[in-house]
């Protein structure tokens, strides 16, 4: 019953169109006679909340990749080789591990969404400055404690942000709203690639010479980002107890119940999901954090241009994700689309790897390839498990998916200070070769079971067509009550969609509905 509730409070209805488009109604009912832009009911009101929440992970994304975007200099400067610069970003993935699990919980029964929102922004910004104090100080062991409890932050304020779209945002609003989210998220990336390098050079004039003083207040002055960020926190929290008051609600929920005795249960078709994923994106990730000294030493970049290349595949992913999410959403055939996308990232590795082909093509092949693979991957899970045990698959999911990172980000820099950039890159494509094999082996699985993850868009809708209404038939002869169809009944138009689409630039097939997972992780925003 609480599940069809929620349904309905999504639902477009007349008077809920009305409030979304104008307020009127809604802020004659509050009887508030406040401004429009004061006014929690109002259209207007809610433009200023959507632009706190998408600044909310602005300094989370933009500092994640700093060590990627001072590639050179945190090397240089620390007297680090690759090994230890790539434990950067294991620290940060060992907590996700676990958190990705537990952070919707934290947010719905121990510290509320406004608290937890202000919480985990905090812990973003103390890691950060911790990350950059240990560079000040010539304190390797400091600045890897500074990642690692930037991990922790940064994981579960994606959840917050994601929670407080859900509670402001209804309906079809959810897609615009988490496509800002997503753009959002690719920007913050996109400004630290090019602009770290830039700010590492005016701090090194103030200094006097390069050195771990310019790199830590460089990074320093990175973290400001991250103290915006606390501020819309803040903001956002303010403004969401006013509305409580104001329009009588409740405060938002991430809706995920995570059960980890439901992993026994997972068919095999969601073990190949899980292994195409975590080889897929440790091919991905691994790569852009060691692209900038890739670039200057095969192809003789410039760091500026060099910078900017690495950049390429999330400043592509921001605009081709909702499209490319369209497409699919249209199409359906969730497999055939995964296996372009897959082998379009091999191609784009392999010219990177044994070619002197500008890199621009590569790197541009690579960011759509990336971008399609989120579009049509992760949505496939709600093909394969029932919707109660759709948190703990996607719980498992990101947790594989953290482990394999945090694993291959230290394997990636062992093997480049030992055998260099190019068997890194072979290391590289077998990982995606795993990822192919994966998919031709879920192709057949699928194939054997009736094809259900490789419909068609207009099949799919067939078949939901013709599932509700034998539900419906069932309610009427058995007298059930709502809540007994509710959970008997196939998955809504309304059940599952968009709830990993902030994350993911993916909108999910027909049959997923509006509320929101607490589970929303970075990796396919890094």
């Amino acid at each position: 019953m609480a599940d069809l509730e929620e349904d309905r409070s999504l639902l477009p209805t007349e008077a809920g169109d009305d409030v979304s488009l104008s307020g009127g109604e809604a802020s004659g009912r509050a009887g508030s006679g406040l401004p429009a832009i004061c006014d929690p009911a109002h259209v207007l009101h809610r433009v200023v909340i959507l632009v706190f929440m998408c600044f909310l992970g602005f300094g989370s994304y933009f500092c994640y990749d700093n060590p990627a975007s001072l590639q050179t200099q945190v090397l240089q400067d620390l007297n680090l080789n690759t090994a230890k610069f790539m434990q950067l970003y294991a620290w940060y993935s060992w907590p996700n591990v676990i958190l990705c699990f537990f952070g919707g919980f934290l947010i719905d029964r121990v510290f509320g969404i406004r608290l937890g929102t202000i919480i985990f922004s905090l812990f973003v910004c103390v890691g950060q400055v911790i990350f950059a104090t240990g560079a000040l100080v010539y304190r390797f062991w400091l600045m890897e404690m500074g990642r690692f409890i930037f991990g922790i932050g940064g994981e579960s304020l994606a959840v917050a942000q994601n929670t407080y779209a859900v509670n402001w945002f209804k309906g079809k609003e959810l897609n615009l709203v988490f496509g800002l989210q997503l753009s959002m998220a690719r920007l913050g990336s996109t400004v630290n690639m090019n602009i770290m390098g830039w700010v590492y050079s005016k701090v090194s004039l103030l200094v006097g010479a390069p050195g771990h003083m310019t790199l830590g207040w460089s990074l320093m002055i990175a973290a400001v980002t991250c103290i915006f960020s606390l501020i819309c926190a803040l903001v956002l929290a303010f403004l969401d107890k006013r509305a409580e008051k104001i329009l009588q609600k409740e405060q938002g929920k991430t809706g995920e119940v995570i059960q980890l005795t439901d992993v026994k249960d997972f068919p095999l078709p969601l073990w190949m999901i899980f292994i195409i994923c975590v080889s897929y994106y440790v091919a991905i990730f691994p790569f852009i954090g060691l692209g900038q000294v890739f670039f200057i030493e095969k192809f003789d970049f410039s760091p500026a241009e060099a910078r900017a290349v690495n950049s390429i595949v999330y400043i592509i992913s921001a605009p081709a994700s909702p499209i490319l999410g369209f497409v699919v959403d249209k199409t359906g055939r969730n497999v055939i689309w995964v296996m372009c996308a897959v082998c379009t990232t091999l191609c784009s590795h392999m010219m990177l790897a044994f070619t002197f082909w500008n890199p621009w093509i590569g790197m541009s092949l690579l960011g759509v390839s990336y971008s399609l693979l989120a579009c049509a991957l992760w949505p496939m899970v709600a093909f394969v498990v029932p919707e109660h045990q759709l948190g703990t698959a996607y719980g498992f999911m990101q947790s594989i998916q953290n482990l394999g990172l945090a694993l291959i980000a230290m394997a990636a820099g062992a093997i480049l200070d030992n055998k260099g950039y190019l068997f890194l890159q072979v290391f590289f494509c077998s990982c995606i070769c795993i990822s192919l094999m994966g998919v031709v082996m879920l192709y057949l699985v699928d194939f054997l079971r009736g094809g259900d993850l490789n419909r068609s868009a207009a099949a799919r809708a067939k078949l939901l067509k013709e599932a509700t209404s034998d539900a419906e038939n069932k309610r009427r002869a058995s007298h059930l009550t709502e809540g007994d169809l509710a959970r008997l009944s196939p998955m809504s138009a309304f059940r599952l969609r968009n709830r990993y689409l902030s994350k993911l630039g993916a909108q999910l097939p027909g049959h997923c509905s509006s509320h929101l997972s607490s589970l929303a992780h970075r990796s396919v925003l890094k």
